[in-house]
């Protein structure tokens, strides 16, 4: 282990288990188990990354833009507001203030504010925010199921017809998937889905993924039943979780997306060793438990050979620590 990573294990916040489950996590989880421990329980520090940073700014313009009026929210007004935003998450985390330390005359900086303003404005040919007026933004939902699941996590837009029909959006900073690659894709969708029918009793009428980066929309419009097999999925991804997290045995699932994983220094695909396994005396010697594929597909859709690339690591901080810690 080298030094940067030994320092960085040990300013780790305290260890604990799991007790909630996100999108982000459940698909962390999905992607490669040992991912999610050294995320949720080990707490590892990951670098920030320019995508992941770029997407948080872009969400901000695109939630705070509905403060103005209707007829002052335009292209150019969303344009300006990128510089400020991305002032307001620097003094909130100057950490990020590193993605361009190696850029004293600005010039890459300048590329990359470019390049977030030219997503808002692309926002502005999918959908028309003079007449939307959301009824919550980046709104924070959490339940419990019958099983005692603790289900959380952001929903970037809800909005509600004057019928009381409901349509869930989120913003995607990167590109469409293939088709083959909806179902996963609209996994975190259908979790929200899941989330507001039990909290609210009412099954949102469209679920609704705008990708910036591509300039297309991905819908679909959920029923009981589809959110009753998520439930179930769910249920069994956690069981899962939960046996890992009592045997200590979390195995590497490889994949193209270990290329922009912060972790490879401690991770035995790449002749690292993980740290000590924080949770209890001996648990690293209990009788190991299936966690390979055959687990994963029985807990949820897999993506098979995900795009590669570090926007497909994750939009919305996948690549990273995202905003739903747990």
């Amino acid at each position: 282990m080298d030094t940067s990573t030994e320092k960085a294990v040990r300013a780790a916040p305290v260890p604990a288990r799991p007790v909630a489950l996100s999108p982000s996590r459940a698909s962390d989880f999905l992607q490669c188990p040992l991912l999610y421990r050294f995320r949720v329980i080990d707490k590892l520090p990951e670098k920030p990354s320019e995508a992941a940073t770029r997407g948080t700014v872009v969400h901000a313009v695109l939630e705070r833009l509905f403060d103005a009026p209707a007829a002052e929210r335009t292209a150019p007004s969303a344009r300006s507001m990128v510089p400020g935003e991305w002032q307001k998450l620097l003094e909130k985390r100057p950490e990020l203030a590193e993605l361009f330390a190696d850029d004293p005359e600005g010039e890459r900086l300048a590329r990359w504010l470019s390049d977030a303003e030219a997503l808002v404005e692309r926002w502005f040919t999918l959908e028309d925010p003079t007449r939307l007026e959301p009824a919550d933004r980046e709104l924070y939902v959490e339940t419990v199921l019958e099983s005692g699941l603790r289900l959380r996590g952001f929903i970037d837009r809800v909005d509600v017809a004057p019928t009381g029909e409901v349509r869930l959006v989120d913003y995607k900073t990167g590109k469409a998937p293939r088709p083959e690659y909806s179902e996963g894709a609209l996994f975190q969708m259908k979790f929200y889905a899941l989330v507001l029918w039990r909290l609210r009793g009412l099954v949102p009428r469209r679920l609704q993924l705008v990708y910036l980066g591509s300039g297309d929309v991905l819908t679909y419009d959920p029923s009981e039943a589809d959110l009753r097999g998520v439930e179930r999925k769910l249920l069994a991804l956690w069981d899962a979780i939960q046996k890992a997290t009592d045997s200590g045995d979390w195995r590497p699932r490889p994949s193209k997306l270990c290329n922009w994983c912060d972790h490879r220094a401690v991770c035995p695909e790449f002749g690292g060793t993980p740290p000590p396994y924080p949770l209890g005396p001996g648990a690293e010697d209990a009788e190991p438990v299936l966690l390979g594929p055959e687990a994963v597909e029985r807990a949820l859709p897999v993506i098979p050979g995900p795009p590669s690339g570090p926007d497909a690591a994750g939009q919305n901080g996948a690549a990273g620590q995202s905003k739903e810690s747990s």
